[in-house]
């Protein structure tokens, strides 16, 4: 199996190309952006230059106007005046519209047939557009007649041009655009490509490079990431990986601990059985003397022994995977009940009250030795609670054992104590081993194996709230096999 260590130096490696690194994409998504912002301010601008142009066009037949007013009074233009006006103006024909007249100021020999005549005042926003960007893609060789108002309004301006200067103009207004436009947008993104480094990228680098050092050692705290000061997202989300990586350097350590003590249980285990072999030839023998006191407690002593051997035997089957399918059959549940009690070693000084409440005749099917042992840590927890509380002699200790049928076929079990009650340490791990242990100093194992037991058994178990002190554990037997359950407490 591949070990964490073997691929640190891939991970480490295992880098994105420059066209695939978020800072890069960022950057082109940004210019983008910028770009097409342009682009939307890019239309009208271009329309309003194209506008502009030609009204100043117009402006200059102001200038005309006061020639033609020294023409009127018999000073007239030669031709030769005429063509240098028209050539000051680059224009073809140059006239005056009164509201009662036109006047023809200056004109070329070969003006040509006009393409296009263009109306300012009637020109609105789209046609504007429109007639910028035709020119723009496929003016250049037309001829234009542009009429407008000119001066205070009271007349109008009537003048011919060719396109191809307006059409320059514009090419060299769009050039500048697109350059200004490209310098905003590398700006912008490069701004954004530094802030997204800066506050993004570089945090998202150190918790990936932490996550790989971590996942090299698992177990080394030094590996765990250490947070910074930060209060937004990012600041939350390495709180929160230094707060998991605790969790899992120390449920690792545990685990590795379980699995060592495992390993121990099973050589002390190997060990033991033989030892209990040994006492319990012992034990046959003691039960062959005619002493009463030994003929009544040798079978005690001879069923403890046996049941040793089967817990020796079914040791590794918790550690490993479960506990074995239960082998079902019908028992007097108050008859196993006593059995549970004479097994316990209860000292008389402790006046500690076991009491049998369930009804004689009552009968469950379950896996004889698996229920025994289920009933037993239940029973055994419970005259530990009692113990513990030494205080007072008035107190009541007592032990209480009690079963009913269900309406539905089921059997509700319950055992309950007059302890001083779980801690709530001990309800927030309920039926975990090693951590749901109802007393200081215990392990918790009794109450896991009991939950696994009664799960196998398709049946429920779970700690009840009760306004009286101590503590309550019932377990539901179904009246047919059903899925196997724990309720929290």
């Amino acid at each position: 199996m591949t070990r964490p260590h073997e691929i640190e130096g891939d991970r480490r490696t295992d880098r994105p190309t420059l066209a695939r690194r978020l800072s890069i994409r960022l950057f082109a998504i940004t210019a983008l952006a910028v770009m097409g912002a342009e682009i939307f301010i890019f239309v009208p601008s271009i329309a309003n230059f194209r506008r502009e142009w030609l009204e100043t066009k117009l402006e200059t037949v102001s200038v005309a106007t006061l020639v033609s007013e020294f023409g009127e009074n018999g000073v007239p233009l030669t031709p030769e005046q005429e063509t240098e006006l028209l050539r000051a103006l680059d224009a073809r024909l140059i006239a005056i519209r009164k509201p009662d007249s036109t006047r023809l100021l200056a004109r070329v020999a070969d003006l040509g047939t006009v393409d296009e005549q263009i109306d300012l005042p009637a020109e609105g926003m789209f046609e504007a557009v429109a007639a910028a960007f035709e020119t723009l893609v496929w003016g250049g060789d037309r001829l234009l007649r542009l009429v407008g108002p000119i001066g205070d309004g009271s007349f109008a301006g009537e003048i011919v041009i060719d396109e191809r200067p307006l059409r320059a103009a514009m090419l060299v207004y769009s050039r500048t655009i697109l350059l200004l436009s490209l310098a905003i947008a590398s700006f912008a993104g490069a701004l954004v490509f530094g802030a997204i480094s800066l506050f993004l990228l570089r945090p998202i680098r150190r918790m990936t490079g932490a996550m790989v050092r971590f996942a090299a050692d698992p177990e080394d705290p030094a590996r765990v990431i250490v947070p910074s000061r930060r209060q937004d997202e990012l600041g939350l989300a390495e709180r929160e990986l230094a707060d998991m990586q605790a969790i899992l350097a120390r449920t690792l350590r545990e685990q590795r601990h379980l699995a060592d003590l495992g390993l121990a249980v099973s050589k002390i285990n190997h060990d033991l059985r033989n030892i209990l072999a040994s006492a319990q030839l012992v034990s046959d023998r003691l039960s062959d003397l005619p002493d009463a006191q030994v003929q009544r407690f040798a079978p005690v002593l001879i069923r403890s022994l046996d049941r040793a051997l089967v817990y020796t035997q079914s040791v590794l089957a918790y550690g490993q995977a479960a506990e074995s399918r239960p082998v079902r059959r019908r028992i007097l549940l108050a008859r196993l009940v006593d059995e549970i009690f004479e097994m316990q070693l209860v000292a008389p000084e402790r006046r500690i009250e076991l009491v049998n409440a369930v009804p004689p005749a009552l009968e469950i099917d379950v896996d004889p030795e698996q229920f025994f042992r289920a009933l037993s840590n239940l029973v055994r927890n419970a005259i530990q609670a009692v113990e513990g509380d030494d205080e007072a002699e008035a107190l009541v200790r007592r032990v209480r054992v009690e079963a009913q049928a269900q309406a539905d076929g089921g059997v509700r079990i319950a055992v309950d104590d007059t302890g001083p009650g779980l801690s709530d340490g001990a309800r927030a791990n309920l039926f975990k081993a090693f951590r749901g242990s109802t007393r200081a100093g215990g392990t918790g194992l009794g109450l896991a194996i009991a939950a696994e037991i009664v799960q196998a058994h398709g049946s429920r178990i779970r700690l009840c709230d009760t306004t009286r002190t101590g503590a309550r554990f019932e377990i539901d037997l179904p009246g047919n096999s059903g899925a196997p359950a724990i309720s929290p407490p």
